[in-house]
């Protein structure tokens, strides 16, 4: 079990992070988990962690999001996903931690890259599309699977079409919760939900409802665009740090 002091201060930052994303508050900087905890234990085994924990959440997200979301666009989201979760699978035992410290800060840098962007462009409203579709969710599944970073191609692909906000939360509550619990077969069968990792998801456990509930407060409360602000700068330099460890490990 990981003893470490610094890791659980990183990880309990890191959930509580999740959960207000999830909640609602602050969508998509939920990427900023893994990162974070990964910053002090090997990329596969934060996510190992956090998978347990992101099921958790989901129950609480589903309850609260559970008739609002968009049915067409998860028609044609979750197979792609599927297949996305599949390729990561068979690729899972060919990927060093250095491969997914790279894969990680090039996803983080990209999305806060594409958030700034996006936010400048403010762009035409678009509607579902079943081959955009079918590629965000695949690169969603791929990138979901193997360090719970699905969030970024899952947004570059409903984030145009304007939905409201309650549906376009909903339908991605709806996307991961069906995503992490098929997620669960392949890590059991992989080894990656060990029983170090379980208990270590399990002491981390508490701090579930603490983030949902501080998200669903703040949801109204606090300025959002401070919030956003700051967590994608944070992420920004955390994507940073790994892909330059990434690339250090790789090369040297």
């Amino acid at each position: 079990m990981i003893t470490d002091p610094t890791f659980y201060i990183l990880a309990a930052i890191a959930v509580i992070i999740v959960g207000l994303s999830k909640s609602g508050f602050g969508s998509g900087i939920g990427v900023l988990g893994v990162p974070l905890m990964a910053l002090v234990i090997p990329p596969a085994q934060a996510a190992a962690i956090m998978l347990p924990l992101l099921c958790v959440m989901d129950i609480f997200n589903v309850f609260h999001y559970r008739s609002r979301f968009d049915r067409t666009n998860l028609i044609i989201l979750i197979p792609a996903a599927l297949v996305g979760i599949l390729l990561g699978t068979f690729t899972f035992r060919y990927l060093t931690d250095d491969h997914i410290r790279i894969l990680l800060g090039v996803i983080s840098i990209l999305f806060v890259v594409n958030f700034f962007v996006g936010r400048r462009n403010g762009g035409k409203k678009r509607g579902p599309d079943r081959v955009k579709g079918s590629i965000w969710g695949a690169i969603a599944g791929f990138t979901s699977f193997g360090v719970h970073a699905g969030g970024p191609p899952v947004n570059i692909y409903l984030l145009p079409q304007k939905l409201d906000k309650t549906i376009f939360v909903g339908t991605t509550v709806i996307f991961f919760t069906i995503v992490n619990y098929v997620k669960l077969i392949p890590y059991a069968y992989l080894g990656q939900l060990s029983g170090d990792n379980l208990l270590t998801s399990l002491i981390l456990a508490p701090l579930v409802p603490l983030g949902f509930w501080i998200g669903i407060k703040l949801h109204d409360r606090v300025n959002e665009t401070l919030f956003y602000n700051l967590a994608y700068f944070f992420l920004l330099i955390t994507g940073a740090k790994l892909l330059y460890e990434g690339l250090k490990g790789f090369w040297l």
